[in-house]
């Protein structure tokens, strides 16, 4: 153990000299990779909102509009398992680094793309970068925080996320509005370059390396059994609608759970042959963990239908301007991030599990609120009268998104953190394109194919309705699946895991891991 460590696990005294900047840069690294998770976050969101500017500008069909967002969700999720544990093997500075950049470069490509299947191929290869670089991000704040830090740091990441929520749609519906230098829709890509570039450049002077402290091998086959499910299974629900759902889709999607059930039986022998397995089954012996998945699928389901059902029904169905639907939101952004903050520090300590149940509730009866609004005001609702439910939907969402990550990573060994980072968002964007693809079914199923111009705003309203019913059903689901779920997470008990560390920490100074309250180690 250095003695920059010893310093830093000892909280008697607060860290002078070489340890304080030690402290300090985890801190910087803290900001860094939270901005590129908020780049990621205001990438989808501004993308909602420019989607049917996008589509009047470039002539782009209903199923081109929805690959633009379905693309980057699959390619995202097929991804982040492998880049969680790639991060492992190679270390999480060095995949965070190239993610970012490769994110960069695909957001340029998206900025210029000359044609709708230009955009569609590059959100793709965004998605696919996104997914080296978003399991960092838990990845290195899991290794370089201990546990009695991370209730806060997490707060902080809810807060982000709402902030995401709140500026993706502003900003992008002034991006679109503007027209700057005439190009259209295209700065909300371009807007990404300096974010990405700055970055890159102080990501590889603040950001510490960590890896895992065993020397483990990339699970190639792993790899190609875990595209292989989620193509079979998501493509055709993407497609199908399209297509007057074709025989194959239906044998496609059934045989996707085969192969899912290939890659488990696989990934046990692959475990018990060399330790290094792509999915490590044994974080689903944890039960916070496996609890916390199945949530964290079925609210991306749920979040996947909505933002892009209320994005279409707000400036097709309504007419309303990019700005007004992005200025309609932003009740429900601040309630979220203001609810994330409160949730962590406040709630969850003291009524635990409660707090993400009441969530689901509240955010079940906004909907119902919004669905009973919709259906009064109809075509003449306004944007003050869709602020209540929004605001009621948003304190909701924000009551989960901060503690389920917490919870759900909270017994997770730290040797894991790539592998279960990369597990929690894949199954949330996996849930989350399911949710863009039964958009065919929920919502474009409902409003039909040929609509005049006078039965396009009331058809969308029906079809928002009729798509909202869904996202109710997914809330009580979810609420239900949270009894799985610990009555606390670990750390609020008596620092259960701060002690489970600190001894097997230990116990194994000679494996790398990083001490309680120190730096990642640096074996990279």
């Amino acid at each position: 153990m250095t003695s920059t460590e010893t310093t830093l696990s000892s909280p008697a005294e607060p860290p002078q000299g070489p340890a304080a900047v030690a402290d300090r840069r985890r801190w910087f690294a803290l900001a860094i990779v939270m901005t590129a998770a908020f780049m990621d976050l205001v990438d989808v969101t501004i993308v909602n909102i420019a989607i049917p500017s996008i589509q009047r500008d470039e002539g782009a069909s209903f199923s081109q509009i929805q690959w633009i967002t379905a693309g980057y969700a699959l390619a995202f999720a097929a991804g982040l398992i492998t880049g969680g544990r790639l991060g492992d093997i190679h270390g999480r500075k060095r995949l965070f680094l190239v993610g970012i950049g490769g994110f960069t470069i695909a957001s340029a490509l998206c900025g210029f793309a000359a044609n709708p299947e230009m955009l569609v191929a590059s959100r793709i290869l965004q998605g696919g970068m996104a997914a080296l670089m978003v399991p960092q991000v838990l990845s290195i704040v899991h290794a370089t925080f201990p546990a009695h830090e991370r209730g806060k740091v997490f707060g902080l990441f809810g807060a982000v996320v709402g902030l995401g929520a709140v500026s993706g749609p502003l900003l992008g519906a002034l991006l679109t509005e503007w027209n700057l230098f005439g190009l259209e829709w295209r700065p909300i890509f371009l807007i990404n370059l300096p974010v990405g570039i700055a970055a890159l450049i102080l990501g590889r002077r603040f950001i510490s390396e960590s890896k895992a402290p065993k020397a483990l091998k990339l699970d190639l086959v792993g790899v190609a059994l875990v595209t292989l499910g989620l193509l079979m299974l998501l493509y055709p629900l993407t497609r199908g609608r399209e297509l007057g759902w074709p025989l194959w889709g239906y044998v496609s999607m059934g045989g996707a759970f085969l192969v899912f059930a290939a890659l488990v039986a696989y990934e046990r022998r692959k475990a018990a042959r060399d330790g290094s397995p792509l999915v490590e089954l044994s974080l689903f012996k944890v039960k916070s963990f496996a609890a916390g998945i199945a949530v964290q699928t079925v609210f991306g389901v749920g979040l996947g239908i909505f933002f892009l059902v209320w994005t279409l029904y707000m400036q097709v169905g309504l007419g309303w301007s990019p700005l007004r639907a992005g200025l309609t939101g932003v009740p429900f952004s601040i309630a979220v991030s203001a609810a994330a903050g409160m949730s962590v520090q406040l709630l969850v300590p003291r009524f635990g599990r409660k707090v993400l149940q009441a969530g689901a509730l509240i955010m079940a009866a906004g909907v119902l609120l919004y669905i009973w609004e919709s259906e009064r005001y109809g075509l003449s609702i306004a944007s003050w009268q869709m602020a209540l439910p929004l605001v009621v939907m948003g304190a909701g969402m924000g009551f989960i998104v901060a503690p389920l990550t917490d919870a759900v990573l909270s017994e997770v060994p730290r040797e894991h953190s790539g592998s279960a980072s990369g597990l929690i968002n894949t199954v949330q964007q996996m849930g989350n394109a399911l949710g863009l693809g039964l958009v065919s079914v929920v919502f474009f199923g409902e409003i039909g194919d040929r609509l005049t111009p006078a039965q396009v705003g009331p058809a969308f309203v029906n079809g928002f309705q009729h798509a909202l019913g869904w996202v109710v059903a997914v809330m009580v689901a979810i609420f239900l699946l949270m009894f799985a779920l610990p009555k606390r997470p670990a750390q609020h008990v008596e620092g259960a895991e701060d002690t489970a560390v600190g001894e097997q920490e230990s116990a194994n100074p000679a494996e790398g891991a990083p001490v309680s309250g120190s730096e990642p180690a640096l074996t990279g």
